[in-house]
C-alpha cells in the first residue's frame, strides 16, 4: 500500500477537557447561580418554587421573540422593530376584538399583522442591498408603532374574555403555561437550528454570505424567511402580552428589543452572525429575566435597571472579541518568534 492510502480526513476535532470547560455557557451558568444567590438574599421567599415560577412567568412574554431573533442575528443582521410590532399586532387584535371579530379570528388578525411587517423588513433588506438592517428596522420601529398610535391614538382596547386571561397567568399543574409554551419553541428552534438545513444555512450566510450564495444556498430566501419568523413570533407574544394586561395600547413592550437582544448576544450568538446555541440563549434569557425581577425587588428605578443590562450587553460583547485579539496576539508572537 501506498503512503496516500492510509491517509484519511478528520472531520471531528478530538475531545479536549480544557475546550469544552472553556465554552460560554459556563460562564453563563455561574452567572445563572451568582443572580438566584443574589435575589434569595433580596427575598427570603425568593427559592419557593412558586415564587420561583411566579418570577419566570413574568419574562416569559420576552422569551417568546429570543428564538426568532437569534436566527436573525445569526445571519449577522438585527432587528429593532420587534417591540414596534409587538404594538401594531396587539393593537389590530384588540381593535377587530371590539369591532365584532370573534377572539379566535381577532388572535389570527395579531400573527398575520407581525407577519405582514417581517415581511416588509425582509423585503426591504433584499430588495434594497445598501440598506443594513440596523436602518431598515429602526423606520420599522417609528412606523409600526405610528400606525398604532395613529388606529387607537391613547385609547385602549380590551374586554377580552376572562378565558384569555389563561394564555398570560394561567397554569398546567404548577408550571406556568407560558413557562411551557417557552420550552415548546426552544427545543423546536433548537431542533431547526442545529439539524436542518435550513439552520446550516442561516449559519453559512451569517459566517460569509457570498461564499453562502455560490455554495448554492438561496441566501435572499433565507434572510426573508427569517425576518416573516421574527414577526409572526411579535405576533404571538402580543397575544400572551395582551392576555397579562387584559387591554391594549399603542405603548405597549417599549424597551423590549433591548432586552430581547441582550439575551441573545449575552448567550454567546456572536453580533457579527454565524456563531452560536440555543442552550446559551437559554441560560442568558434567565439570567436578564431573573436579574430585572431582583431589582425589581429592592424598586431599582428602570432606568438603571437598563443601564445594567445595556452593561451586560457590552460585556457580552467585549469578551469574545478580547479572546480573539488574544489569540491572534499569541500567533503573531509565535509567527516573529520563527522568523526570528
Amino acid at each position: 500500500m501506498t503512503e496516500q492510502a492510509h491517509r484519511s480526513l478528520q472531520s471531528e476535532r478530538p475531545f479536549s477537557a480544557k475546550r469544552f470547560f472553556l465554552q460560554w455557557e459556563w460562564m453563563l451558568a455561574i452567572i445563572f447561580i451568582v443572580v438566584n444567590m443574589a435575589n434569595a438574599s433580596l427575598s427570603p421567599n425568593y427559592l419557593v418554587f412558586d415564587s420561583i415560577m411566579s418570577a419566570i412567568q413574568m419574562f416569559c412574554d420576552k422569551a417568546i421573540l429570543v428564538f426568532p431573533m437569534m436566527l436573525v442575528i445569526l445571519l449577522g443582521d438585527i432587528d429593532i422593530s420587534v417591540a414596534s410590532i409587538m404594538a401594531l399586532s396587539a393593537v389590530s387584535m384588540g381593535v377587530s376584538f371590539n369591532a365584532g371579530l370573534p377572539i379566535g379570528a381577532a388572535i389570527l388578525v395579531a400573527i398575520l399583522v407581525g407577519g405582514a411587517c417581517g415581511l416588509a423588513n425582509g423585503l426591504l433588506l433584499i430588495k434594497f442591498k445598501e440598506l443594513s438592517s440596523m436602518v431598515v428596522t429602526l423606520v420599522g420601529q417609528i412606523v409600526f408603532r405610528g400606525i398604532a398610535s395613529i388606529i387607537l391614538q391613547d385609547q385602549a382596547a380590551g374586554g377580552f374574555p376572562s378565558w384569555f386571561q389563561y394564555l398570560g397567568w394561567g397554569y398546567v399543574g404548577k408550571i406556568p403555561f407560558i413557562l411551557l409554551i417557552v420550552i415548546a419553541e426552544a427545543i423546536v428552534f433548537g431542533f431547526v437550528i442545529h439539524f436542518t438545513r435550513f439552520g446550516r444555512s442561516v449559519y453559512a450566510i451569517g459566517n460569509n454570505e457570498t461564499a453562502a450564495r455560490y455554495s448554492g444556498i438561496k441566501t435572499k430566501s433565507v434572510r426573508l424567511l427569517a425576518f416573516v419568523i421574527m414577526g409572526l413570533f411579535s405576533g404571538v407574544a402580543a397575544i400572551f402580552l395582551a392576555s397579562k394586561m387584559g387591554s391594549v395600547r399603542p405603548s405597549v413592550a417599549k424597551g423590549y428589543e433591548m432586552d430581547v437582544i441582550a439575551m441573545v448576544v449575552l448567550g454567546g450568538v456572536s453580533n457579527n452572525g454565524g456563531k452560536g446555541r440555543v442552550m446559551g440563549v437559554v441560560i442568558a434569557t434567565f439570567i436578564v429575566g431573573l436579574l430585572r425581577y431582583g431589582l425589581g425587588i429592592v424598586n431599582v428605578p428602570s432606568q438603571t435597571i437598563m443601564i445594567i443590562v445595556g452593561a451586560l450587553l457590552i460585556i457580552a460583547v467585549i469578551i469574545p472579541n478580547l479572546k480573539s485579539s488574544l489569540s491572534g496576539f499569541r500567533m503573531f508572537k509565535k509567527i516573529a518568534g520563527k522568523g526570528q
